[in-house]
């Protein structure tokens, strides 16, 4: 390991706060990563860390060769980037993040197509629903609902995300149906939850315009989509949900729309998000397939709603 990676490996370490973090990120021992950072700094003839057993601190030299790294990685991104622009025909690696419930319904029939195309790319697909450091982690491409915190991405809108309110009707027909918002309270509610968002009541707009909240009744939470779907279709609990959670099961008449005279405004729509606005011809062009196939100005989903055109709309 040359002197370059050493330095990339110290900014890593210190990006995710610890060597065991940074470790586990490459998937490599943590007393690999802590060789090259004492290597390094035999090599530079300074201390770059203050450590102790359970904890680490820069020094200043640290500080100053760490500012240093953060410039290195990207002119060596840039560099890499501008060589792989030369390229007629996209090939190499395209590493994607997503959430679990886009990757498999959204992002894979895209990447099965785009490999047909482009047999000389390989993709890794990971499929998490934490929000990571793109960056430090080294994705090139990310599919998320809602746009990052990190102001340094780019993001692209891929598609709109409206919300719904959705039973079985075997569900409707044992509580009834509800006639407005406040009767949800005392309906079961399936809600989304992670260590990140809650969903312990519904935004709506009421008849004057004005934002309101109404709360539910979770006797059920769980962060994936697919175990909120199944208890929904255990006829058990309702739940609201962005459209393209549960698109296929409405046309099909397992799941009814409930409330749909309410206005509710739509949820934090689906973003690509990218670290450079120079992409890559096998991003850039994947990116391209992506939005075709989802659609941008009416989603795939929403041509499975029959009348969706229609419901939760302002009055």
């Amino acid at each position: 390991m040359d002197t370059t990676s050493r330095l990339i490996m110290l900014l890593e370490v210190v990006e995710q706060g610890s060597f065991s973090k940074a470790a586990e990120i490459r998937n490599i021992d943590r007393s690999v990563i802590s060789k090259q950072i004492s290597k390094l700094e035999e090599e530079l003839g300074v201390r770059l860390l203050n450590r102790t057993t359970r904890s680490f601190s820069l020094t200043a030299a640290g500080a100053e060769m760490v500012k240093k790294a953060a410039e290195l990685r990207v002119l060596l991104q840039d560099t890499v980037q501008m060589a792989e622009n030369y390229h007629q025909e996209a090939r190499g690696l395209l590493r994607i993040t997503s959430s679990s419930y886009i990757g498999k319904y959204y992002l894979l029939p895209v990447i099965n197509d785009f490999q047909k195309r482009f047999p000389q790319v390989t993709i890794e697909l990971r499929l998490d629903d934490r929000v990571i450091d793109m960056v430090s982690e080294g994705f090139d491409l990310a599919f998320r609902v809602g746009e990052p915190r990190d102001s340094s991405l780019i993001a692209r809108k891929v598609a709109r995300n409206r919300m719904l309110i959705l039973a079985t009707p075997q569900f409707i027909e044992t509580y009834g149906e509800p006639k407005e918002m406040s009767d949800l309270a005392e309906l079961p509610a399936a809600a989304y939850s992670s260590n990140h968002i809650r969903f312990e009541s519904i935004s709506y707009i009421d008849d004057k315009g004005k934002p309101q909240e109404q709360p539910i009744t979770p006797v059920f939470k769980s962060n994936d989509g697919e175990a909120l779907l199944e208890k929904v279709l255990s006829h058990t609990a309702f739940c609201t949900a962005p459209a393209f959670f549960f698109a296929d099961h409405i046309d099909h008449a397992q799941l009814v729309p409930m409330l749909t005279h309410v206005n509710l405004p739509d949820y934090s729509a689906m973003y690509a998000v990218y670290p450079h606005r120079d992409l890559p011809v096998r991003t850039r062009l994947f990116l391209d397939a992506a939005r075709h196939y989802i659609g941008e100005a009416v989603p795939r989903w929403e041509h499975n709603i029959p009348g969706l055109d229609k419901m939760y709309l302002p009055k």
